[in-house]
């Protein structure tokens, strides 16, 4: 496929913006400062320098009303992931984790590019990587790159036959390893966008994708997707950045229209989870019951 002369293929990735244009970048700016502040978090600037805080604030408190509210509602693809944990880990001496209720959502292209870096310098950098904006857009550099999960992949038990080079653990296990990662150290919350300022923004960032796993084939079968929701601290939004732009973005996960469970023909039936949780390589593995 000519990803040049594709507009078809660009509109389903959401690449609606020039990320290297300063004035779609400043667009994307004044809407991450709304999103910032109807949840109650630091703004960059001062509202006064922003139209949209302006002329939309009223509209912005209603939202952070409803916000509260909706404290812990759950969009319809991470209900199932919850409903999940909670069968699943039903019968375990242990706390079931919940899945973030008040993460930043990332519903389309570019947020998750403007975040991985402040509006006033070129570069940030955080315990775990290094982000630098060039000429042809913004280039992340991890700290580490495992390209090996042997020895480090833990599969918990009750499921299917685990492999022999895989660490089997039982669901307490589980249940520890997800609440820790659920609840990373304030230090790798920092939102990178505000992190020139005194005052930053911590949040978890999050992102629906729905990447395509059978094409269609006209006369046989219409095209299916299964559905992933990844989950990252603040400082990791880069690596959000990196997924949306091989997988495309799949949009506000609150909104109907982006309900897997709605449109069964062109869904696999398959909800995934990732959560990027570098910091559990300090935890202890007696901490964890292992």
């Amino acid at each position: 496929m000519n990803l040049d002369n594709s507009g078809e293929l660009k509109r389903r990735l959401g690449f609606g913006v020039n990320l290297n244009s300063d004035e779609d970048r400043a667009r994307l700016a004044e809407v991450i400062n709304a999103k910032l502040w109807f949840r109650g978090q630091p703004i960059v600037g001062e509202e006064s320098e922003f139209e949209l805080l302006k002329t939309s604030k009223h509209l912005l408190a209603n939202l952070q009303e409803k916000n509260r509210l909706l404290a812990d509602y759950h969009c319809p693809a991470d209900a199932r992931i919850q409903a999940f944990l909670d069968r699943y880990l039903a019968r375990s001496d242990c706390d079931i984790p919940r899945v973030p209720t008040n993460a930043l959502q990332l519903e389309h292209h570019g947020l998750a590019r403007t975040l991985s870096l402040p509006p006033d310098k070129d570069s940030y950098t955080s315990e775990y990587l290094d982000s630098y904006r060039i000429e042809q857009g913004v280039l992340h550099n991890p700290r580490s790159d495992r390209r090996t999960t042997k020895g480090v992949f833990h599969i918990v038990e009750g499921g299917l036959a685990i492999p022999h080079d895989k660490k089997e653990v039982s669901k307490a296990v589980f249940a520890s390893l997800l609440g820790q990662a659920l609840c990373p150290p304030k230090s790798i919350m920092e939102i990178p966008f505000t992190s020139s300022q005194e005052e930053r923004a911590r949040l978890f960032v999050s992102l629906l994708l729905r990447p395509e796993v059978m094409p269609s084939v006209d006369g046989v079968c219409e095209e299916r997707s299964l559905e992933t929701r990844f989950f990252a601290p603040g400082s990791l939004v880069a690596n959000l950045d990196f997924v949306e732009s091989i997988f495309g973005n799949a949009g506000d996960p609150y909104l109907t229209e982006n309900d897997a469970a709605l449109d069964p023909a062109h869904w696999t039936g398959h909800t995934g989870c990732v959560v990027l949780a570098p910091h559990l390589v300090s935890i202890g593995k007696k901490d964890l019951g292992l």
